[in-house]
């Protein structure tokens, strides 16, 4: 007699029960898209089959939402990953509204305005940051959306958009609050979504870049309550684990940064929730952080129920490149010998792939620690003599640039100038340190692999990487010093810009990387708009509360060159000196190396698309993306600068917008083969989401622009089958 035979009516039925629930849930999650970048894996995969290689062709708009508050003049963005649960869609604004859609009609059901205070009290340190996702929690009769907003997190109702009122202070969080040290004047937010473990929420965050940086702790909080459940030291505290990679015994006190800001992944089943680091700040001079300087530039593999560390990787050591992990890994599982080991796959800026054991942290491909130079023309810093190097995968992008690797693309008058700037750079190993000549990072500052993150297709082990190939400059120069009773407005606030805003802006006020110039600001602003921009931030400006009013005041007439102001004589406030954020150098900006024409510097590629077996460490195909139409017309394929990540589906389509050319684009995830293409009504610099409602899969992305100089929208995308 059989199982089923033995049991009797009631245990029978409650056991179909169970067993339907089961396969209804499985289906339900294999149809929704309910975390950010896919599942917790992070593997960007859906298993949805009905938009397939065979009628790509047919897909077309289903419909479109408008959020309405694009900031034109300010070049705003939306780097939302939507996500999908019971039919409704949950993204995010370019003024970081909260909205749910009809994730079949993308009519909107509620919105959520953060600057609408729940307390009647107006929110502080409000910074416009770029919202990359939300996350959803339920225990089967709450419904809650967790995401950040400027220093906040908020939990709001997900049915009816309103602050949980239990969660923190009428649904609020302060993130300043908790971090061990003082950091209320200083900048701490998260641009991607933290993730669900039980009834916890973990969140990282984003914090400066400069010297002054707050730590970059990772947190966990209750889910209903707010109440801080565990905290992770990024810079370790005497007795963990790590403090003694610092050689300053107090540098945990002192030194910012070392945060995970792009998000996480976990293996729910083993408890482990994944974080990949950033740098610690100063990110470009580490005189004085000297140390290999854990738990900076690392893969973290930690306890999600308390937060203790189980086992770490860093893949840089002492870092003043800018190197951060820029995504969390994909969970993937390799074949090796005729096994199966469930293991991370952590793509880098520098273009490497690091393969480890899940469990243990143990790399699955050979890493070698390569000797790089170690000898710094900086005064007072000390480089790490040696850097681990993957010998599989090969890298996804170029790291050496020589001349052969110009560009010849461009008039011979701009080749010799390029050429020209080229011979003064450092160039001959993508580890060479920071100089006054100017240092060449290639791949550049954003990558290598950024924030959208790989697919994986679990079906054949296929990771795929969309990378940028764009040479930056990096050149050191003297912090500027303070003239004292000397100075007038006008002096005292190119000093204080040179210390606090040339990174981003240039000495000129041109602008520099992904950064805008302020030549001509003074026609959209007045000197109080300026002076509360400094005082809130905004998007990637954090706000300068550590600034007193006159220093803003000073800023502010230097950039607007008030000239009713700047001649007016300075004040300095009292301060007293601190010997660790007042640095002796800084930088001239986030210079990309162009053409006089604006192009890279560097032969094309300029992004690529990669595909590669992690079982063998081979790559499957590799392919450009994006184009420039005047070179297409030459029949020239270059890429282009990339932002945002891909999506694979079981159906063999691999999805991806993210080129500065405004496409969304749809290939073979077999080949590489272009299947389909559309214009998006702006740049698509986000991941996208698929999903099924009503019997329909649908693929939605954010159109925000706002990037690499183009137009700013407001629209959210849907495409599906007629």
């Amino acid at each position: 007699m059989n199982l089923f035979n033995k049991m009797n009516g009631p245990a029978l039925t409650i056991g179909l029960f169970i067993f339907t629930a089961c396969k209804l849930n499985e289906k339900k999650s294999a149809a929704e898209w309910q975390v950010f970048g896919g599942s917790k894996e992070n593997t960007h995969y859906s298993a949805l089959t009905e938009i397939d290689t065979s009628n790509i062709q047919n897909l077309k708009v289903a419909w479109e939402y408008h959020t309405g508050d694009a900031d034109t003049a300010n070049h705003s963005q939306m780097q939302c990953n939507p996500i999908i649960v019971d039919g409704i869609m949950y993204v995010t604004s370019p003024q970081l509204k909260l909205v749910a859609l009809d994730a079949g009609t993308g009519a909107a059901k509620w919105v959520f305005n953060p600057f609408d205070s729940s307390d009647g009290k107006p929110h502080i340190n409000f910074v416009i940051n770029n919202n990359r996702g939300v996350t959803y929690w339920t225990d089967g009769s709450e419904k809650r959306i967790f995401y950040t907003a400027g220093s906040y997190l908020f939990s709001v109702d997900a049915n009816t958009g309103k602050p949980a009122s239990a969660f923190g202070v009428n649904g609020k969080i302060d993130l300043h609050e908790g971090l061990g040290l003082d950091v209320k004047d200083l900048m701490v937010t998260a641009t991607s979504p933290g993730i669900i473990y039980k009834d916890l929420y973990i969140i990282g965050s984003r914090v400066s870049e400069g010297s002054d940086a707050a730590p970059g702790h990772i947190r966990a909080y209750d889910v209903r309550t707010g109440k801080e459940k565990w905290i992770f030291h990024t810079i370790p505290y005497p007795g963990e684990f790590g403090y003694d990679t610092w050689e300053d015994s107090i540098a945990y006190k002192n030194i910012g940064g070392a945060n995970c800001w792009s998000g996480f992944s976990m293996d729910e089943k083993r408890g482990i929730v994944f974080a990949s680091t950033g740098s610690a700040s100063f990110d470009f001079y580490g005189g004085k952080r000297k140390g290999a300087g854990l738990f900076a530039d690392c893969m973290l593999a930690i306890d999600a129920a308390t937060g203790k560390r189980i086992w770490h990787f860093q893949e840089v050591h002492h870092d003043v490149w800018d190197r951060d992990l820029p995504t969390p890994p994909a969970l993937v599982t390799i074949e090796r010998d005729g096994k199966k080991i469930d293991a991370v796959a952590q793509p880098t800026k520098s273009g490497f792939v690091f393969v480890l054991d899940r469990e243990t942290g143990k790399s699955l491909f050979p890493i070698n620690e390569t000797p790089v130079p170690s000898e710094s023309t900086i005064p007072g810093e000390k480089l790490w003599p040696t850097q681990p190097v993957p010998t599989l995968p090969k890298p996804f992008a170029r790291q050496l640039l020589t001349e052969n690797d110009l560009n010849n693309l461009v008039p011979d008058s701009s080749y010799r100038d390029i050429k020209k700037k080229f011979e003064g750079y450092k160039s001959s190993t993508m580890f060479n340190p920071p100089s006054r000549e100017g240092t060449i990072i290639f791949p550049g500052f954003d990558g290598g692999a950024e924030w959208g993150g790989p697919s994986y297709d679990p079906s054949t082990g296929i990771l795929y990487v969309n990378a940028n190939e764009m040479a930056w400059v990096l050149t050191i120069i003297d912090a500027p010093k303070s003239e004292s009773k000397k100075e007038n407005f006008g002096t005292a606030g190119r000093r204080i810009y040179l210390q606090n805003c040339v990174a981003c802006h240039g000495p000129e006020r041109k602008g520099s990387g992904n950064y805008p110039s302020l030549i001509g600001v003074d026609k959209k602003y007045t000197l109080l708009q300026v002076i509360d921009l400094l005082k809130s931030g905004r998007r990637m400006m954090p706000s300068f509360q550590q600034l007193s009013d006159d220093e803003k005041k000073a800023v502010a007439s230097f950039v607007l060159n008030d000239k009713k102001i700047v001649s007016q004589k300075f004040e300095p406030p009292v301060k007293a000196i601190d010997s660790f954020r007042t640095l002796p150098y800084t930088t001239t900006g986030y210079n990309k190396f162009l053409t006089k024409e604006g192009y890279p510097a560097v032969k094309p590629p300029w992004g690529t698309l990669n595909a590669i077996n992690l079982n063998t460490g081979a790559y499957a195909w590799k392919i450009t993306l994006g184009e420039y139409p005047e070179f297409l017309a030459k029949g020239i394929q270059t890429g282009t600068e990339n932002y945002g990540g891909s999506v694979v589906t079981k159906g063999g389509i691999l999805f991806i917008a993210a080129t500065r050319d405004g496409k969304f684009r749809a290939f073979n995830k077999r080949n590489g083969k272009l299947l389909w293409e559309t214009n998006l009504p702006h740049p698509g610099f986000a991941t996208p989401a698929t999903y099924k409602v009503n019997g329909k899969q649908y693929i939605v992305v954010a159109c925000g622009g706002g990037k690499l100089g183009t137009g700013s929208g407001d629209s959210y995308v849907a495409f599906a089958l007629p």
